[in-house]
């Protein structure tokens, strides 16, 4: 497995930490839970689009582009991320914001205020249910007519390419948990645009170990999603040179957590918020790792793991779209405090 042929910008100068869950562990009562901090990457505000952005910016400065373009809902992580890395290289920005469940308020907080704070060239906002690619398309058009060139990034870098940041991820997570003397028996991760979840099943399948990983659905059904899912592993195990096909079973999500539609939270979603912070000061988001958790604790709960010793919980970020919905958190979770 050769990453080298392709090229890579770097990001984050250090592995992010594996750290135990022992109070959530002892808490749930199940098998030893461990968190990958990919919240902590870099780029403004982290998460795990950077690594999938250290190979697609890479491939968007070989064509000599001056413009980034990419889409993403209202509080888009993808979006800051991208942006970030645009103002890294010396690039513009500019962003489809498709308004999913969430109409758009250029004074919003979180990752909106982010757009905003580094310098987004342009924020087209479309409804819900825009043909997204097709929009991108038109804003490259319009670079080209003033004599620029953009270079379009998929949505949550949700491709082949960007998911080489997680084929390079597994094998991060696989030396440092061989360095912890710790033996993974399980993976849960969340599952978007596709690309963090086929990133780790190719690398892990690729590397002769066979971790299982589960994604928790955040915006598809479960047949869709893991459709999804599986090309671009087919995709993904081309581009390294893996030639063993990886069976369809290999990719399985749970879409029972997705509640009503992308970025609307569940109760669930509100208790997994409050009870990370609280019992081990980590901050989750509403939209991806809110319901991954409240997906990992209820299948701790119904003994999905029995038998299991280590399961490693992906944190892919979002931090800053909880400041966005930091008043629906503190109601649903009844923590407004009485100040004497």
């Amino acid at each position: 497995m050769d990453l080298t042929a392709y090229p890579r910008r770097i990001y984050t100068d250090f592995a992010t930490p594996i750290q135990h869950l022992e109070k959530l562990s002892n808490m749930l009562g199940g098998p030893n839970i461990y968190v990958k901090r990919d919240d902590l990457l870099g780029l403004t505000g982290g998460g795990n689009k950077t690594r999938k952005l250290e190979f697609l910016v890479a491939d968007a400065l070989k064509q000599d582009v001056d413009t980034l373009i990419t889409t993403g809902g209202v509080q888009s992580n993808h979006c800051r991320m991208t942006l970030a890395a645009a103002v890294k290289e010396g690039l513009k920005c500019r962003l489809v914001i498709e308004e999913r469940n969430h109409l758009y308020n250029p004074k919003e907080n979180g990752n909106v205020f982010l757009y905003n704070l580094l310098g987004a060239e342009q924020i087209k906002v479309v409804p819900d249910g825009t043909d997204v690619v097709k929009e991108m398309e038109i804003v490259n058009e319009e670079l080209n007519k003033e004599g620029r060139k953009g270079y379009i990034v998929a949505e949550g870098g949700g491709n082949d390419l960007g998911a080489l940041g997680y084929v390079s991820g597994s094998q991060e997570i696989l030396k440092q948990t061989s360095e912890m003397g710790i033996s993974l028996d399980h993976i849960i991760s969340p599952s978007g645009s596709g690309g963090t979840h086929a990133g780790l099943v190719t690398g892990f399948c690729a590397s002769g170990i066979g971790i299982p990983v589960t994604g928790i659905n955040v915006r598809r059904d479960k047949a869709a999603q893991e459709e999804k899912v599986y090309n671009i592993v087919n995709l993904a195990r081309q581009r390294i040179g893996f030639n063993e096909e990886i069976p369809k079973e290999t990719v399985k999500n749970f879409d029972d957590y997705l509640g009503p539609g992308y970025a609307i939270p569940t109760d669930k979603t509100f208790e997994a918020i409050q009870l990370l912070a609280q019992t081990e000061g980590i901050l989750l988001d509403p939209v991806y790792t809110g319901k991954t958790m409240a997906g990992l604790i209820d299948l701790v709960q119904k003994g999905y793991f029995e038998g299991q010793k280590n399961i490693l919980f992906l944190h892919t970020g979002g931090t800053p779209s909880i400041y966005a919905n930091a008043s629906n958190i503190l109601e649903h979770s009844n923590l407004y405090l009485d100040v004497n």
